[in-house]
């Protein structure tokens, strides 16, 4: 296959990919998370979803990307696929609910992904988004990505705030010094 081929390719292939991950994150919104009401910040990330979604569909398809930055991006929205889904099945009995809920946490989930990292959703978002950024081969990508990922830590912390507000708290608290915050910590797996 010529290069010119291969990158439109290649081009169509991160598109389908990011375009069914994007909707998997959307399934999730309504068949995993639930929440009483949907919170400002949750609005705040749905719109950066959007408004992201398109402008990398605007930059994949208007830029000539490099062969290796397609295929790393591409690797990398697969590895946030995988972590997203075993995140998935590792807490599909909590009740989560959605990011920037006011409502206290009911429930720990430890297994899976959890086991490794606090935050595998935010993990598997931020990872997501930055194969993205990748595959466009454009510094303006890291413009949203940089704001997703303080998107994330933010909602990532204020949630491990609220842990200290419920019986779960010492287990929690336990929990959160042998695992990694996003980053996975091995060690006395």
């Amino acid at each position: 296959m010529a290069g010119n081929e291969m990158e439109t390719a290649l081009d169509i292939v991160i598109t389908c990919t990011s375009l069914v991950v994007v909707g998997f994150y959307s399934w999730s919104l309504r068949g995993h998370f639930s929440s009483p009401r949907v919170p400002d910040g949750f609005k705040v990330i749905s719109a950066a979803v959007a408004l992201t979604t398109f402008f990398f569909l605007y930059l994949v398809w208007s830029i000539t990307q490099p062969v290796p930055a397609q295929l790393f991006g591409l690797a990398l929205e697969i590895l946030a696929t995988a972590i997203f889904w075993w995140a998935i099945s590792a807490s599909k009995k909590a009740r989560l609910r959605y990011a920037f809920d006011p409502d206290h946490p009911d429930s720990l989930v430890t297994t899976g992904p959890y086991r490794y990292v606090r935050h595998p959703f935010y993990t598997s978002y931020i990872i997501f988004w930055a194969g993205w950024g990748v595959a466009t081969w454009t510094v303006w990508a890291a413009i949203p990505v940089v704001a997703f990922v303080v998107i994330y830590v933010i909602a990532a912390k204020g949630e491990e705030k609220k842990f200290a507000s419920t019986p779960l708290a010492a287990e929690y608290d336990a929990y959160r010094r042998r695992t990694g915050f996003l980053v996975p910590r091995f060690a006395g797996a």
